[in-house]
């Protein structure tokens, strides 16, 4: 009986070890209109993510290329990928991101934002 307990508990806590890594809240919101550009984009994560092979990139309406190319995770705060972002004229953008979870599971995903 003590065995079918032990492997209980091993079993149950093996579960989140298999889990993605998913977005949890982002900096700006998705979908949000902001009175000014933001100097960087910031999308926090429910679990600690892999810096080598973790991306994000920013794109106009126009489909140009509007982030630094300095996307990376935050040494500070393992769930956190941050990407410096160009001067922002008024208009829309489209953040595109993905990453991999420590456990190695590939997340990705996208959102708008928009600039007055």
């Amino acid at each position: 009986m003590r065995w079918l307990l032990v492997m209980a508990a091993l079993a149950l806590g093996a579960g989140r070890a298999d889990a993605h890594a998913f977005p949890d809240h982002s900096e700006p919101r998705v979908g949000s209109t902001l009175e000014q550009a933001p100097g960087q984009v910031r999308v926090w994560f429910d679990g600690a993510i892999e810096p080598v092979f973790s991306t994000m990139r920013v794109e106009s309406e126009d489909k140009q290329r509007v982030d630094r190319a300095d996307a990376r995770v935050n040494p500070q705060d393992t769930r956190v990928l941050e990407v410096t972002l160009a001067p922002l004229a008024p208009g829309k953008y489209h953040v595109y991101w993905s990453v991999i979870a420590r456990d190695g599971h590939r997340t990705e995903g996208d959102f708008p934002f928009r600039v007055k």
